[in-house]
């Protein structure tokens, strides 16, 4: 442990470690690994329900993984009835639905009193293989890791984990009259990092958190930046030809909000922001759209209309266009057609959306909070906001609408810097993680044997 992490009751702040981006070594890398997602299925439209980044993670992770040769089965929550017990999402990929609890209407927050049934299903999918079936499991968000500690123990397999979010920085980030995580999730995301032989993380910020919250060992963490799907993500025929296949203006001025709509996301910073714009300047009224794409979720599904209200009380109704989730195809289009990406969340622990952005030609501005410092180089491919006050970001966007050429500048600087993070960087990395987490295991069980 290095000399200056505190152990848990300890009021001594750790400096900001260094780790490592993998583990590279000359092992065995994994043949085939047991990737859990319970909470949210890799088949559901990212933006709906708790679909979101995550689900785009998993998905492009494992496609990559398996083009290295690393076959990948998935198990997730059966959500509808009637579902196969086994889809093929790509050649080497399969995901295995999971009967736990009802199909519809389960809050994330009932997840928990399903995760024994959910446990159950994944030891009866693995019960008919031969030992050894699965070198290696990787959960994905706390309720799967809990999963993933038992079933590694019972197949006697190392166990990777990807946090994705973490209650205690939610915690200290909150929106107002957001609600709080609770104490469960921060005990079972304690006993994740205790039993994890590897810990993944999106960003070095989120290494350091997991240090500083949960007192992982620095020396099990390893920081591997989620990737983007570059093909599907390009600036293609470009911002006009866009906004002619979705029926936009074209000289418009066009802040996109993408994502799910919930207080952490923050998209009532962006109608507040706009607001101030137009206050301050009425004619750009007839030339700007501000679309937010995207579904309510989490505690934005207590009031799925609240965003629409807040747009009728601050007068700009008229300009504001809610848009349903789309596909990754029809995404990678609205974000084509924005002039800039607007991302004032709370907490992020990455930011894909922002890369995904950025890789189209659009540039951003976000919050400086999580991920976003990496996700984002501002000046350069966009701005960073500190905090979340309206002005600030009207301010920004105000930059925008006064010079439209900072549109293009630093749209051609947003997608030379997302070149930086293709998917295949993530999956090699990823798959270093594996093999020196095989190979501690390795070593840490051979002498129990003899």
């Amino acid at each position: 442990m290095n000399q200056y992490v505190s152990r848990r009751g300890s009021s001594r702040v750790a400096p900001r470690l260094r780790f490592p981006t993998a583990f590279p070594g000359g092992h065995r890398k994994p043949r085939r690994i047991a990737m859990l997602s319970v909470h949210t299925s890799p088949l559901h439209q990212p933006g709906t329900g708790d679909a979101g980044g995550m689900n785009v993670y998993i998905v492009e992770l494992a496609r990559r993984l398996a083009a290295i040769n690393i076959e990948v089965e998935i198990f997730t929550r059966s959500t509808a009835g009637g579902l196969p017990p086994v889809v093929e999402l790509a050649p080497g990929v399969l995901v295995r639905h999971i009967d736990a609890g009802p199909y519809e209407g389960l809050a994330k927050e009932e997840l928990p009193a399903q995760l024994c049934a959910f446990t159950h299903g994944v030891m009866q999918a693995w019960a008919g293989q031969r030992p050894g079936y699965y070198d290696l499991v990787h959960s994905h968000y706390w309720l799967s890791g809990h999963v993933g500690w038992l079933a590694a123990q019972r197949w006697g397999a190392p166990l990777v984990h990807a946090m994705h979010t973490m209650a205690k920085v939610k915690n200290a980030a909150l929106a107002a009259g957001d609600t709080p995580e609770p104490a469960a999730r921060v005990i079972g995301e304690t006993q994740i990092v205790d039993a994890a032989n590897r810990l993944i993380a999106n960003t070095a910020e989120e290494a350091d958190e997991l240090v500083r919250f949960y007192d992982a060992d620095p020396g099990s963490v390893a920081v591997v930046h989620p990737g983007v799907n570059l093909d599907r993500f390009s600036p293609a025929d470009g911002r006009a030809a866009a906004r002619a296949r979705l029926g936009l203006p074209k000289d418009a001025l066009i802040p996109l909000f993408a994502g799910r709509i919930q207080p952490l996301k923050a998209p009532d910073v962006l109608l507040r922001a706009v607001a101030v714009l137009l206050d301050r300047d009425p004619t750009l009224r007839s030339r700007m759209v501000v679309p937010v794409v995207g579904g309510p979720s989490g505690s934005g599904l207590a009031k799925p209309e609240e965003l629409q209200k807040l747009a009728a009380r601050l007068g700009i109704a008229d300009v504001v266009r809610f848009q349903p989730p789309v596909g990754q195809e029809q995404l990678a289009d609205w974000f084509r057609a924005a002039s800039v990406l607007v991302m004032p969340s709370h907490s992020e622990s990455f930011g894909l959306v922002a890369i995904e952005a950025q890789a189209v030609g659009t540039p951003v501005v976000a919050a400086a909070v999580g991920g976003l410092p990496v996700a984002v180089r501002d000046g350069v491919s966009g701005f960073l906001i500190p905090g979340h006050d309206p002005q600030a970001y009207a301010r920004a966007l105000a930059r925008f609408a006064e010079s439209p050429e900072l549109v293009a500048r630093m749209g051609a600087a947003a997608a030379a810097h997302a070149q930086g993070f293709g998917w295949d960087t993530a999956a090699s990395a990823t798959a270093d993680v594996y093999t020196a987490a095989m190979h501690e295991h390795r070593r840490r069980v051979r002498p129990l044997h003899v």
